[in-house]
């Protein structure tokens, strides 16, 4: 009868060690591996009227990307582009200082982040891995102008496209910035406030951004 009873608990034992060791697993493959966060601060706060705050998160889970943005004091109402920026010759991109207005307006227009802060690259909406900057579905901030947006996408895939995009090159999420742009179509900009191609300067115009860094998961 003892010999039996060491048996079971042996058994027992041993079962809970095996189902101890499957919940540290799985606890752990849902753990990210690396998370990289911009914190965004306030640009054209004379325009917008109000600062513009918030913060990026970029989580990697297995070949999981999920992105999200909080943000915050955002003109209320209207559609937000955002993406992230960076330089094609693989330096290090940075927000803009109020040494960008080069041509005096009391605006950085986004034409004028481009020596700092480089080009458009991926952009966060329903679909950033097609890459396509024009779209839709950006999100829109509410009555008290703010949004939360969140979205997961396959890693391989957003690599693959991006490469395609740009010459081969790495997402290397920690040389980029994270843009907010737009305020409200009435606002009255100089026309010396740049833009690309014949889209309104009111909708690219940047109103937050901040550097993306990596952070311990």
């Amino acid at each position: 009868m003892r010999t039996k009873l060491l048996c079971a608990m042996a058994v027992a034992s041993a079962a809970c060690a095996a189902v101890t060791l499957a919940g540290a697993l799985a606890e752990t493959d849902s753990r990210p591996s690396a998370v990289y966060v911009a914190e965004l601060h306030p640009l054209n706060t004379k325009v917008t009227g109000s600062e513009t705050t918030g913060e990026a998160r970029f989580s990697i889970t297995g070949d999981t990307l999920t992105i999200s943005v909080e943000a915050k004091g955002l003109p209320s109402g209207i559609m937000h582009l955002q993406h992230f920026h960076g330089l094609k010759d693989h330096g290090d991109a940075t927000c803009p200082t109020a040494a960008a207005d080069t041509n005096g307006d009391g605006i950085i227009d986004l034409i004028e982040t481009e020596p700092m802060a480089g080009t458009t690259m991926v952009p966060f909406h329903d679909d950033p891995v097609s890459m396509e900057i024009v779209r839709d579905t950006y999100p829109k901030a509410s009555d008290e102008g703010s949004y939360h947006y969140a979205k997961a996408v396959s890693l391989k895939d957003l690599k693959a496209a991006f490469a395609k995009a740009f010459g081969g090159q790495e997402l290397d999420l920690d040389r980029r910035v994270v843009f907010i742009h737009g305020v409200l179509p009435a606002t009255k900009l100089p026309a010396s406030a740049a833009s690309l191609g014949t889209i309104p300067a009111q909708v690219t115009l940047p109103i937050a951004c901040g550097k993306i860094k990596r952070v311990e998961p």
